[in-house]
Formats: C-alpha cells, sequence, structure tokens
C-alpha cells in the first residue's frame, strides 16, 4: 500500500506539531518506518521537550532570538535535540549558567544534559560561590565567562563586605570588569546603590573604588532613591563626565 506523504505535510500544516501515533493514525498505518520516511522527505524537527515525542516540518517554527520555538508548551530547538541546545547555549553564555539558570531559560530539566557534556569534556564546570557554573571549554572564552561571573558573584556579596581592601586582587578586576560593562546611568545608579549599603562616607568609599568622582556617586545615589531615573536617551558608553583617574594622568 502506497502511503502519499502529502497526507502528513497536510496534517502537520494544519496541527503544527504532532506525536508519532498521531502521524500514524494521520496515515492509516501502523508502521513507524513509513511514518519516518515521510518525515525524512519532507524535512522535520523534533522536539528537544516532552522527551523528544513531538514532531513539525522543519519549516514551521519561527524561532526566536535564542533558537528556540514553542508551540502549546512543547519546545523546539534550531539544535534540534537538548544536548546540542544546552552546549551552545553554554558556549555563547555570558557568564556561564549554573542549572537553574539555564532551566529557567529552555523550560527543562537540564541536569542530566550538562552532567553528560561535562563528562564527555564537551563543556567545563566550576564551583563559584558554592554552586556549580557551567562554562565553554575554549579556555580564552571560559575566562571571560569566569571573570564577569566572579564578578556578579562579587556585585552580590560587596555589600556584605566590611572593608573593599579585603577583596582580593581578582574580584577586584572581576568588579571593575562587571562595572565597565554597564552604560554611564547604570555605572552611576549602582555606585550609588553600593554608596547606600556604606552609609556615611559610602560616596567617597565607592568613588575610590570605581575612579568616579563623589559628586557622581551622590548624584546616582539621590536619583535611584529618590526614583528620578530615566529609562530612555541613556547616553552611549563612553559618554559624559572621565573617571577622576584618567583626569589626574592628564
Amino acid at each position: 500500500m502506497v502511503f502519499n506523504q502529502d497526507v502528513v505535510q497536510s496534517f502537520l500544516q494544519r496541527q503544527k506539531m504532532a506525536t508519532l501515533g498521531e502521524l500514524k493514525e494521520a496515515l492509516g498505518s501502523s508502521g513507524t518506518m513509513t511514518v519516518f520516511r515521510k518525515l525524512k522527505a519532507l524535512g522535520y524537527r523534533t522536539s528537544y521537550s516532552h522527551r523528544g515525542k513531538y514532531y513539525t516540518l522543519a519549516d514551521i517554527p519561527r524561532f526566536d532570538e535564542w533558537g528556540l520555538w514553542s508551540y502549546r508548551a512543547v519546545w523546539f530547538s534550531r539544535d534540534k535535540n537538548l544536548l546540542a541546545t544546552t552546549q551552545r547555549f553554554v558556549e555563547e553564555a555570558d557568564a556561564g549558567f549554573t542549572a537553574g539558570e539555564l532551566q529557567g531559560l529552555l523550560n527543562v530539566e537540564v541536569k542530566e544534559p550538562l552532567l553528560q557534556l561535562y563528562r564527555r569534556r564537551r563543556i567545563d564546570r566550576d564551583d563559584v560561590g558554592g554552586r556549580y557554573v557551567y562554562f565553554s571549554l575554549e579556555p580564552s572564552v571560559r575566562q571571560e565567562q569566569r571573570l564577569r561571573r566572579e564578578g556578579r558573584q562579587a556585585v552580590l556579596e560587596m555589600g556584605d563586605s566590611t572593608m573593599q581592601a579585603e577583596l582580593s586582587p581578582e574580584v577586584k578586576a572581576a568588579i571593575i570588569l562587571f562595572f565597565s560593562m554597564l552604560d554611564e546611568q547604570q555605572r552611576r545608579l549602582y555606585a550609588g546603590l553600593e554608596a547606600h549599603k556604606f552609609g556615611h562616607g559610602g560616596d567617597r568609599r565607592i568613588a575610590e573604588f570605581f575612579g568616579l568622582d563623589v559628586h557622581t556617586v551622590a548624584r546616582g545615589r539621590s536619583e535611584l532613591f529618590g526614583e528620578r531615573v530615566q529609562r530612555q536617551n541613556v547616553r552611549k558608553k563612553g559618554g559624559g563626565r572621565k573617571p577622576v583617574e584618567k583626569k589626574r594622568q592628564k
């Protein structure tokens, strides 16, 4: 008996996706290989969620900026399967990913694929702040990811530190790197927030740490707690007053 692949194509174009059982029913066939031959001829993708039990045509998904597409809570990836998707996300991560962070993005449990990739030496991992963080295996990329991760960790802990001098040179460098990635307004507001945590003398303390004018820190604190934050027309990176250290070098 000959089964027309147009039946599969029409069915998936209407339904967007289907299980193997639903495709068999649409074809009127009980043969698994028959369905897969039709899917292969048409070009198909398998869901990375729901243990890969859903199928769609290759040209149906409209992937977002993350390379993901979902329909009725079923998730598909441009990388086709969960293992490849997990690896790409880790390799392209700004500061690596914990399992929980990546699960929040992919909407599926990722501990097992992360562990598989790590054991196969396709990604790396390290303990940062008491949690495993997964990084790219490429040394230069991994180093940048690690620095940014440590910078974020230091930012979270910064308010609890009694003295900035207690921070190691590596952590200080990571904080400065993180700070440099912010735009002008974000730097001012962040500095103001940290100054507020220190209380009396905080403006000068943070100004010295980041090489800012103390008035810039005070302004950021005032804007933040006075709820006068400008959400648009933020000056591009490099604009505004130069850091105090740079002024002194002239």
